[in-house]
């Protein structure tokens, strides 16, 4: 039985290949091309509609990399082909392979509207479901010549600047043909049957009744005559295609989707065309299929069809409203949630959701996150601030080591709520819907006898695409078919409301990160992408800040309300999960460090406006403190003349028996030896060493990294085996020498690169400060700064999103193994009871945290910085360069320490002349409140915006005093919308409101200004 199976399963793979898929198109005629090659970069569509056309044919070669052709193609349907299906078959020479990561096209017609997209899978248009015969056809394609780039090698090709200039395609096909129906019906019933088959048991009795029935199917067709034989074969498939599911079948909710990544293997500006072309294919689907729903996330994707293609987004306008073309997500894009900063989250969600409201009148309600590279515990909380119930990942499915144990759960964040989750057992966001694919669902779904339902989207993604009407033919026909799930294409709020409503109460619950064992060297990928994000982060922070609290207090300043909106948005594009995570091609990360040097100026000009505005005329040194704790004597929030220190915490300076230097500062000692090394960190008020015995810190070491696979995403565990430390020192001086700083600078060589650290200690400071000029010519290796720590530390505290997450240290198990490389934000800090000690940045995320028993029978933790790496895919001169960068260590610190730390390293005080000091718009009293964000409301009211969390993970009340008369203050979701039932706070007098919060607790208070004293 098994050699007659297989037999039958090889006949069929050839027949179906080799003889029935050709006959989908019987005659056919060939059309008449022209071509046009646009000079440089994409042109618009009317340009390209009058543009010059030259004779073409198939076979010619065309596109060099990057590069846009447009051909028109004109000709008339054959008379004799009256009452036939004719479509135009236009083959720009694709390859078979996934859509979305070669050549693609976009069809018009001669009024610039656009019709529908191309790609290997779908090179089709209609012409006419039962022609007259002599229709004139004309239609033109703009064909994209994007390189190939998914090769996992290193290429050149992902620049403009850097790649070839010869031909990538050749012209296949032009034709029109006639369409042959009962032949296309009868591939889908093959191959649904055959995946079907392929995947039932060996001894299961339908496999064998499938497997007749495709035999008895093959012998009807005549080979030389498929058209003509395909209805007769049809009907020996027929009975086994009505056979219902059994009662106890896995329940499948397909929804259409084309996950389009808005920057990977090509870049922004492509993408803006890829989602044209996919949403063109999606709405025309529509019309034939009114069955089909698509779900498609990211804001951003649909400003920019509305803005470059509103004929497509009219389209698509249309279809949201018949319920058919679904937003989901509610954030501008499907951002990376490991490093984006708190307030950036909250945008995100922000940004999204308001343009869904304002644009379609569509409150999101699910999360759509498929592809990111893990999820921040932060991440609960912030979906439910955005007014959304439910969230779904998919990309868990990748970890390496450790199966997630649920597919259905209840997802704990780092504050104690809790977003209902699904990740789809179909373990893939692209799914085609194959038979293979819809029984692994099912196989796979771990939440059995509990659950019977799970959510598969399907659809060419990644490079775009979408669904096809091929995956609507499997749907149809699995939509009760026996042996294989359930499958009904709805809404994906639907499946959440069934699954709701069928689990809720017995669901599990997943408490913290959604750790992905897998790409953790996006943590560190691209440094001066990251550095680019975190730098905006903090300048619109100030920039908001300052702007808002001139805006209440000087009557001829305006609020900036479009510009801080428009470098939102374009920070916010900029952290999608394969643009920050520095997993993109050259292009992209190029053009993201102009694009931020841009958004840097415009912010410092913004934050400088603001700030001459409040201090006035006049040469005094007027200090600001854009950061959430006071510091010298400055409020935060607020700007001052600076307060000296006085003589106990002033520098001092001594030279090292041996070489080198010790600085002190009345709280901090610290000695750098001959070799430029940090040998001793002594923590004065706790008179205790924060270094190893016997070990030095900011050691600088150089690991080999070559990934198994996925260069810029992966770092392997195996990269630890082999380590350089970097000792040799070519200079030692002492630039600086108090008393209120002084700085040792070291510079050493290693490899083809340099790195000048200066180590820097500030009247009273309790941070080591440390920047690295590094000149950075390595490849495929990592720059680590390691700290080796005098602590018993059992976990790591990194600050996350409003919080900071714990992590064990320890290696008990295989979860807790596969976390060698961790992000932190600003800061990460290690302790044991009573002390502790923290490492701060500037713009540096990953981390790793390691410990060992010393021969004295004390305990070492390491805390180490992951600098900089030199990965060659997909970016072969990733890094390559000069880069600046700054971090501290932090001895004797706790929580509260290395959030304040943290804050202050990222947010430096500025210096304005003026001649007024500025109170700060808003204050707390309790330094474990932290102030996020103060801004002006966006619907542009007047006013002000608060958004603060506890930030050490216990409780806190505090009491908000507002430097402005205030009418009313309510509490509001991230949409600054106060719910329907909401209260509003008492509030004094004085402008004071007493809040309490949970551990890690956001709260955004809206305070409407009372206009009688709004100026005062």
């Amino acid at each position: 039985m098994h050699d007659d199976r297989s037999i039958v399963e090889h006949r069929l793979r050839r027949v179906l290949e080799e003889r029935v898929k050709p006959a989908l198109y019987s005659a056919s005629v060939p059309l008449t091309v022209g071509r046009w090659d646009a000079p440089g970069e994409p042109v618009p569509v009317a340009e390209g509609l009058a543009a010059p056309y030259a004779p073409a044919a198939a076979g010619e070669a065309w596109g060099p990399a990057w590069g846009t052709s447009w051909f028109k193609v004109t000709g008339q349907v054959p008379r004799e082909w009256a009452g036939r299906a004719v479509e135009a078959v236009l083959d720009l020479g694709f390859e078979r392979m996934s859509p979305g990561f070669q050549s693609e096209g976009l069809v018009y017609r001669a009024n610039g509207e656009a019709v529908k997209g191309l790609h290997p899978h779908n090179a089709w248009v209609r012409i006419g479901d039962r022609v007259a015969g002599g229709e004139e056809v004309e239609l033109y394609v703009e064909a994209a010549a994007n390189p190939v780039l998914n090769v996992q090698r290193p290429t050149y090709e992902g620049d403009r600047l850097t790649s070839g200039d010869a031909p990538l395609y050749r012209l296949n096909r032009l034709d029109l043909a006639v369409f042959e129906p009962v032949v296309w019906e009868l591939i889908q019933d093959l191959e649904v049957l055959a995946g079907l088959m392929e995947q039932l048991p060996a001894d299961d009795a339908r496999r064998h009744e499938i497997l007749r029935a495709l035999e008895r199917a093959l012998d009807a067709l005549d080979i030389d005559d498929v058209p003509g034989t395909a209805e007769g074969a049809r009907a020996e498939l027929a009975a086994v295609l009505v056979a219902p599911a059994h009662a106890s079948a896995h329940r499948l909710s397909a929804v259409g989707h084309a996950h389009i990544d808005s920057a990977w293997l090509w870049p922004l500006r492509e993408t803006v065309r890829k989602v044209a072309r996919t949403c063109a294919n999606m709405t025309a689907l529509m019309d034939d299929h009114p069955e089909f729903v698509f779900a498609m996330s990211q804001a951003q994707q649909l400003a920019w069809i509305k803005e470059h293609r509103p004929e497509v987004f009219a389209r698509v306008k249309e279809k949201i409203a018949a319920g058919q073309f679904v937003p989901v997500g509610g954030m501008w894009v499907e951002s990376d949630t490991n490093m984006v900063g708190g307030e950036a989250m909250a945008r995100q969600f922000l940004y999204g959701k308001r343009f869904f409201l304002e644009e379609f009148g569509i409150e999101t309600e699910e999360v759509w996150l498929p592809d990111s590279f893990g999820y921040t515990a932060a991440m609960p909380q912030l979906v439910k601030l955005a007014g959304a119930r439910w969230f779904l990942t998919q990309k868990i499915s990748w970890s390496q080591t450790n199966a997630f144990p649920h597919h259905t759960f209840w997802w704990e964040g780092i504050d104690g709520t809790r977003v209902f989750t699904h990740f789809p057992p179909v373990d893939t966001y692209n799914s085609e819907l194959s038979g293979r694919e819809l029984a692994h669902a099912a196989r796979n779904y771990r939440e059995k006898g509990r659950g019977t339902r799970s959510l598969v989207p399907f659809g060419h993604g990644d490079g775009g695409g979408g669904a096809t009407r091929e995956m609507l033919a499997r749907a149809e026909r699995c939509r009760d078919l026996e042996g294989s799930p359930r499958v009904a294409i709805e809404r994906p709020a639907a499946f959440f409301e069934q699954a709701h409503e069928e689990y809720a109460a017995a669901a599990p619950v997943w408490v913290g990160e959604l750790y992905l064992e897998l790409h953790r060297g996006t943590y560190t990928s691209q440094a001066k992408t990251k550095q680019g994000n975190r730098f905006s982060e903090s300048l619109l922070r100030e920039a908001e800040l300052w702007a808002a609290t001139a805006a209440v207090r000087v009557p001829e300043y305006a609020y900036p309300y479009e510009e801080l909106e428009r470098l939102w948005k374009t920070v916010l594009l900029h952290q999608f999960h394969d643009i920050l995570p520095g997993s993109s091609i050259a292009w992209v990360h190029r053009e993201a460090r102009e694009t931020y040097a841009r958004v840097h100026a415009e912010l410092r000009d913004i934050v400088d406006g603001a700030q001459r505005a409040l201090v006035g005329p006049g040469s005094d040194e007027i200090v600001f403190n854009g950061a959430p704790h006071a510091r010298h004597g400055v409020p935060a929030g607020g700007a001052g003349r600076a307060v000296a220190g006085g003589p106990d915490t002033e520098v001092t300076v001594a030279e090292r028996p041996g070489g080198g230097w010790v600085l002190a500062n009345g709280v901090l000692r610290a000695e750098i030896d001959g070799r430029g090394l940090l040998v001793s960190a002594y923590d004065l008020r706790a008179r205790r060493e924060a270094l190893a015995p016997g070990r030095a810190g900011n050691l600088l070491q150089l690991h080999p990294d070559l990934p198994n696979f996925w260069d810029a995403w992966d770092i392997d565990a195996f990269y630890r085996h082999r380590v350089t430390d970097l000792t040799e020192v070519e200079e030692l001086r002492l630039i600086a020498d108090g008393p209120d700083a002084a700085t040792v600078e070291v510079r050493r060589a290693f490899g083809n690169s340099t790195a000048v650290q200066a180590v820097t200690l500030r009247e009273g400071s309790a941070t080591l400060e440390i920047t690295a000029d590094i000149d950075w010519h390595e490849k495929e290796k990592i720059l680590k700064a390691a700290f080796p720590l005098d602590v018993k530390a059992d976990r790591s505290a990194a600050e996350t999103q409003f919080g900071h997450v714990h992590r064990p240290t320890h290696t008990n198990t295989s979860w807790e193994a596969a976390k060698f490389e961790i992000c932190a934000h600003r800061w990460l800090q290690v302790e044991e009871p009573g002390w502790g000690t923290a490492l701060v940045n500037d713009s540096t995320y990953g981390h790793d945290v390691t410990r060992d028993v010393r021969a004295d029978g004390g305990q070492t933790t390491t805390v180490r910085l992951s600098l900089l790496r030199a990965p060659r895919y997909p970016d072969p001169e990733t890094d390559q360069g000069r880069h600046r960068l700054r971090y501290g260590l932090v001895p004797g610190a706790g929580a509260l320490d290395a959030v304040r730390e943290g804050h202050w390293i990222n947010l430096p005080e500025r210096v304005v002349p003026g001649s007024r000091e500025v109170a700060p718009l808003v204050g707390v009293d309790n330094d474990a409140v932290v102030v996020e964000a103060v801004k002006l409301a966006e619907d542009r009211g007047g006013d002000v915006v608060v958004r603060l969390y506890e930030a050490v993970g216990g409780r806190a009340s505090a009491t908000l005093t507002a430097g402005f008369p205030v009418a009313e203050v309510y509490a509001t979701d991230l949409l600054e919308r106060p719910p329907a039932d909401a209260l509003p706070y008492a509030v004094t007098d004085g402008g004071q409101v007493t809040v309490a919060l949970r551990p890690f607790q956001i709260l955004t208070l809206r305070l409407s200004r009372d206009a009688r004293g709004a100026r005062d």
